[in-house]
């Protein structure tokens, strides 16, 4: 990787000596960056190729130092070219220079997390290249060749797999039961007769099978020869690695705190400014906030590895259960149940071994971005730094952002698009511009860099977001956009660091990294969200259906038939003696309705209870009863 994109790097260097020949022109450039390379050489110092092309693209572009890029250089241009660019690669204190290493450092070995993985597995397939052709351009024949060629196989399992040596006798024998159990040595025959690519296919098979032959054993603890417990490893490196970075982190983000602080102070002060000019106090800014935006992207990858590693375990252990439940105590199981499972066991720790790798260069790249910090013991001890920050409030970014939170007024602006968290959906996720960092403040103050609030309103300007710490801010920035960015643009040509640390690749083209090359014109629109409603006729145009239309040609043949059919008929009516005469008739009537009527006054009848006495029931003297019935029942009239 380039910081540089190359081809662009001469094609500007090329506008300088337009007179010659592009070839002619490039072995130009490629002389001046030999020659200041061999100069600094000659100094004990040894720079890279692309920090030096790095460094004249700078010092051009630094219009302090005089460079005209619409004539030819001449040999005195050429020769004051290489003596800036060798003075300031020999400037050890220099912040700015330790900047714009570490941005080179980075640039060169970091890598996003797909890239890395499919570079990865690509190198680790061109160094089993020469293997895999020793197995499928094999032609053996005699029994010593076959059994040659399967001591490759085996070799090239565990190469392949990563599980273990294969120089190591334990480990080989362990493989190569495996390897038995489901290619065994008399099949070698038909595997000679395969294709080159089938051959491939196999062993990639077979690979993956004898892995998770191998993987399932040792969770049984029948074997696993060789095999590191990488869960285990990950879970204790990733958390490690994590509170590493969170250290370094808050080291760098309290050193980043405390020069804000001093520089605001200098403001306010003409006189400091004068004093503290020596100590390149915004240089170390600068260094500072480039090392803590490097930890945060390295630390985003950990915290994708760790999710990754978390779900992978969770996998891997329903996996294992899931074929202890096949296997059991069975002293044969189908193939068609057990290899799925071996092969995804197999694809799960590969996805091990990967995150592994991944979670040591991160490490290792995060130990070598801190010596990239050393100009700042240097230039500010603690003692010096105590006396600057003497009567100085220290302010983190978040209390900087609690402070100011008034809002933009977006009906201010007419003709300026501000964007609001309850009215864009995707607002955590827009490309923001200078990194977040507060535009207004960066151009008024000479490069101070105060972390923008994106609560109080982004601007949106010709596609591009810009923050700021303040409502005043915003507004001043709102008046006269193109001014404050052109300020920012001759700043950074005067500060080549702050074109990586800004992300101002758009106006520097020639000076884009190489990762992100690929992005410069790729940008996040804004969702923006509103209440609304519409309305629509249901019909606003009459109907053009025309419902006698028929797209079947058979259908046409027939109602052409049928039409045909009708000339040659007649209709015949008739009368039978039951229609004869009759008509429709049709009636009307009135549907009949609740009615009630009400009396003068309310009324009531009482019929009288009847009553029938028997007497002689009691009997007598007399043998026989005797008895006489009496009605006592009172007459109507009486009641």
């Amino acid at each position: 990787m380039e910081l540089i994109s190359r081809s662009s790097f001469f094609s500007m260097m090329r506008n300088s000596h337009t007179r010659m020949p592009p070839t002619q022109a490039e072995s130009v450039i490629k002389n001046i960056i030999r020659e200041i390379g061999q100069e600094c050489a000659a100094h004990g110092e040894i720079v890279s190729e692309t920090l030096v092309a790095f460094m004249v693209k700078a010092v051009v572009l630094d219009p302090s130092n005089g460079f005209n890029m619409d004539r030819t250089l001449i040999k005195s241009d050429v020769q004051k070219l290489v003596k800036h660019c060798v003075t300031r690669l020999l400037d050890n204190k220099n912040p700015s220079l330790d900047t714009i290493k570490m941005q080179v450092y980075f640039d060169m070995n970091y890598t996003s997390r797909e890239e890395f993985l499919e570079e990865h597995h690509r190198v680790l397939e061109s160094r089993l290249g020469s293997v895999m052709r020793e197995i499928t351009d094999n032609r053996a024949c005699a029994r010593e060749e076959l059994e040659s060629l399967y001591r490759k196989i085996v070799s090239y399992v565990l190469l392949r797999s990563g599980l273990g040596s294969p120089t190591d006798i334990k480990i080989v024998r362990e493989a190569t039961a495996a390897l038995q159990s489901v290619f065994p040595q008399a099949e070698l025959g038909t595997f000679l007769t395969l294709s080159k690519k089938d051959k491939e296919r196999q062993l990639k098979e077979l690979t993956m099978i004898v892995t998770g032959i191998r993987l399932f054993n040792r969770d049984c603890g029948k074997g696993g020869e060789g095999i590191d417990d990488l869960p285990a490893i990950l879970h204790e490196a990733i958390p490690a690695t994590t509170q590493h970075i969170d250290s370094q982190l808050q080291i760098s983000q309290e050193q980043a705190y405390r020069y804000t602080a001093i520089l605001e102070k200098v403001r306010q002060n003409p006189l400091m400014s004068v004093q503290l000019q020596p100590y390149m106090l915004k240089e170390a800014l600068y260094n500072v906030r480039q090392y803590e935006i490097f930890l945060q992207i390295i630390l985003s990858d950990i915290i994708t590895c760790a999710q990754e590693v978390e779900m992978m375990i969770k996998k891997l252990g329903a996996q294992l259960e899931q074929l202890k439940m096949i296997v059991k105590s069975k002293t044969a199981v189908p193939t068609s149940q057990v290899f799925p499972i071996f092969i995804a066991l197999s694809n799960l720790w590969t996805s091990f071994q990967d995150e592994t790798v991944l979670i040591s260069v991160l490490s290792n790249l995060t130990s070598h971005l801190e010596a990239f910090l050393g100009a700042h013991e240097l230039l500010f001890p603690e003692k010096v730094l105590r006396g600057l920050l003497d009567g100085v409030t220290v302010k983190t970014d978040v209390c900087r952002m609690r402070e100011q939170m008034d809002r933009v007024n977006a009906e201010d602006f007419r003709k300026l698009e501000w964007l609001f968290p309850e009215t864009t959906a995707n607002f955590d996720k827009l490309l923001l511009q200078y990194r977040g960092f507060c535009a207004y403040t960066f151009a008024t103050t000479d490069g101070l860099l105060l972390p923008g609030n994106s609560a109080i309103g982004i601007l949106k300007y010709k596609d591009k977001y810009y923050t700021f710490n303040s409502r005043d801010a915003a507004y001043s920035f709102a008046e006269n956009p193109e001014n404050y960015i052109n300020l920012i643009t001759e700043k950074a040509k005067k500060n080549a660091e702050l074109i990586q640390l800004l992300e101002l690749h758009q106006q520097f083209e020639t000076l884009i990294p190489y990762s992100q090359v690929k992005d410069v014109d790729k940008h996040i629109k804004p969702i923006t969200k509103c209440e609304s409603g519409t309305q629509t006729d249901t019909h606003i145009l009459p109907p053009t259906i025309v419902r006698s239309y028929e797209w079947n040609e058979w259908e046409l043949r027939r109602k052409a038939i049928k039409l045909a059919n009708l000339r040659q008929k007649v209709t015949h009516s008739v009368q039978t003696d039951l229609s004869h005469m009759r008509r429709e008739n049709g009636s009307q009537v009135y549907s009949s309705k609740d009615a009630s009527t009400q009396s003068m006054k309310e009324g009531s009848t009482r019929v009288p209870r009847p009553q029938v006495y028997i007497a002689g029931l009691r009997g007598g003297r007399a043998k026989t009863t005797c008895g006489v019935k009496v009605n006592l029942t009172r007459a109507i009239d009486e009641t």
